[in-house]
């Protein structure tokens, strides 16, 4: 048997999402794919509501996060920098939900309804952002802001606008509004 980690109850987690098409399966389902109780998924999950933030939170890492690659060679400042991110971002968004549209709204459910797990899963994306501009900023809230400003390219409920042919047209627009304020 294999040693119970939370790594291989988020990937179950994930399988039987899969499977079942649902955006939340029991734990109980969960705990029986992994021949345990339904108790002992506690010890590594306070809470049902961790484990789905996890999942979630796993999930974007490897869909979004882990798939933007930078040429940073090229990159003349730290506005361009930060413009390439942002783009390959959004791209990394869309190109999650025409892949997968069923999956990508299996796991942005959770997200979209629970707004400290959007939070939670968007904070390492704070981190870059922050590096990037050199802010310095503990909190992060210039970089929540700035990522804030391109919602329309990043929340799920816009994904209807994602394949349209103006899509570069309005993230350029909305870029250059914000690059004078960064």
């Amino acid at each position: 048997m294999a040693k119970i980690t939370q790594e291989l109850i988020i990937e179950t987690a994930e399988a039987l999402i899969e499977r079942t098409e649902k955006s939340e399966v029991t734990l109980s389902q969960i705990a029986d794919e992994l021949s345990i109780t339904h108790a002992a998924l506690y010890k590594h999950f306070k809470n049902k509501q961790e484990l789905w933030a996890a999942v979630s939170k796993n999930w974007f890492n490897r869909m979004i996060s882990e798939q933007i690659k930078l040429d940073k060679t090229n990159l003349m400042n730290a506005q361009d920098l930060l413009h390439d991110w942002l783009w390959a971002f959004a791209n990394a968004k869309k190109r999650a939900y025409n892949e997968n549209p069923k999956m990508f709204a299996l796991n942005t459910q959770y997200v979209d309804s629970n707004p400290l797990v959007l939070r939670d899963v968007l904070w390492d994306s704070y981190q870059i952002i922050d590096g990037f501009m050199d802010y310095h900023d503990p909190r992060f809230e210039r970089a929540e802001a700035i990522l804030s400003a391109f919602a329309v390219f990043s929340l799920p409920s816009f994904k209807e606008s994602w394949n349209l042919p103006d899509y570069q047209d309005r993230f350029e627009r909305i870029w250059s509004l914000i690059k004078k304020g960064l």
